[in-house]
């Protein structure tokens, strides 16, 4: 569990009851966890479903949990039952922000609505549902997966060549990119209490954020009317912006401009390709895209990717060899930037923004399932007593092992 005197950052103070499982709003609580709020995680008795998504485990825990898990408390709780409801309404006394993604309806059954229990009982409260199509709308309601969202949005459908027809995103893009609209939501929310002193509720929907993030196929359609084409790694509006072949890996060009262009010939030995008409410009260069690509494609296969990487972007030229995973997490600069970050035996990728005076932290690990119930709810006021009729009521779950071990700790 976190020390709340340890916590520090910009979010110091700041408490978020954290219902969500899989991917998107773990996602988004971490983000909020790192800059410090304090994050408590509640799980119902069968646990977050990811937590049994490998291999890779370890120490009992996936990977794949762990990775969207860190700085959080851990506490397990039956809220289908009368006496877990009201736990989960004590904590939220002095709660900041609550967000869930039950399918729509479920808090209500439970009679945990926004309209008519939580926006009255804690009008202060910061209330966000991630959903995957929202509560209302022709799909309102219906049940939302990363993959099923980037087909329906047409995520999906721009990713590949004509030869492999569409492809999914290889990183679930839309839950990431979902949780990131989230945790940017709550902290708006959170700046806009300040002056009105009123909470509110946030809807979030995997297809809008899917939507949302369709740059620039979607604005490209709304001119055009025209659907987008799967065109693999190049660019609908640049070139040369592609992947291309080299000696030994794939380096990716991304010339956005001319003077980026006449630098990359100039580079490759044939200053006067930027002098031809063909690709005088960018226009004329989307044009004929498959004369230049055929151009710099002779020009590169000769070259080493990594040391043609360093040289071009010293250039000012953008380009990038292809690395696998294990390569950028063993990079220099991946851990110069801090970007792998190693805690008890727990390695993560590390919190992408630097702030200055309050920088992100990670001080506590990925946990298991219920391992914090029982301190959360006595750093609020339940007694033993109390705590141990949850349990024999089987609404309250704890995981003794690691009670026990922060006794010995504690010891």
């Amino acid at each position: 569990m976190t020390d709340p005197v340890s916590a520090s950052g910009a979010l110091a103070g700041t408490t978020v009851i954290d219902l969500t499982r899989v991917l998107g709003g773990p996602y988004c609580t971490q983000i909020l966890a790192d800059q410090g709020a304090e994050v408590i995680k509640i799980e119902p008795p069968t646990g977050d479903e990811t937590r049994g998504w490998g291999p890779p485990f370890r120490d009992g825990l996936s990977a794949y949990f762990s990775g969207a898990n860190r700085n959080k408390a851990f506490l397990s709780l039956d809220l289908s039952k009368a006496e877990g409801r009201e736990v989960l309404f004590r904590l939220l006394e002095t709660a900041d922000v609550l967000i869930h993604n039950f399918k729509t309806g479920t808090l209500e059954k439970w009679g945990i609505s926004w309209e008519d229990v939580l926006q009255q009982r804690f009008p202060r409260l910061v209330y966000c549902h991630i959903t995957g199509f929202g509560d209302d709308g022709p799909m309102g309601g219906l049940p939302g997966y990363d993959a099923v969202i980037q087909a329906l949005s047409g995520t999906m459908s721009v990713n590949g060549t004509p030869d492999t027809g569409p492809l999914r995103m290889g990183t679930p893009i839309v839950d990431l990119g979902t949780g990131m609209t989230a945790a940017i939501g709550i902290l708006a929310a959170l700046l806009e209490r300040e002056r009105s002193g009123k909470g509110q509720k946030l809807d979030v929907p995997l297809y809008d954020s899917a939507v949302a993030l369709l740059h620039p196929q979607a604005a490209n359609a709304l001119m055009t009317g025209r659907p987008a084409q799967r065109i693999g790694n190049a660019h609908p509006n640049i070139s040369p912006y592609d992947l291309f072949p080299t000696k030994t890996k794939p380096v990716f060009l991304a010339i956005g401009n001319n003077r980026q262009f006449a630098m990359l010939c100039r580079f490759l030995g044939k200053p006067e390709l930027a002098e031809d008409l063909r690709f005088l410009d960018n226009a004329a260069r989307v044009e004929q895209r498959d004369a230049l690509r055929a151009e710099l494609a002779a020009l590169l296969a000769d070259h080493e990717a990594e040391s043609l990487t360093e040289a071009l972007l010293k250039t000012g030229v953008p380009a990038g060899a292809v690395r696998e995973i294990t390569e950028v997490l063993d990079h220099p600069h991946t851990r110069h930037r801090k970007m792998v970050v190693e805690l008890d035996g727990y390695r993560g990728t590390g919190i992408p923004m630097k702030m200055s005076r309050t920088p992100g932290k990670v001080h506590s690990k990925p946990g298991r399932l219920g391992q914090d119930s029982r301190a959360v709810l006595r750093a609020r006021g339940w007694s033993e007593r109390q705590i141990a009729d949850l349990e024999e009521a089987g609404v309250l779950i704890a995981d003794e092992a690691s009670e026990e071990a922060g006794l010995e700790a504690a010891g």
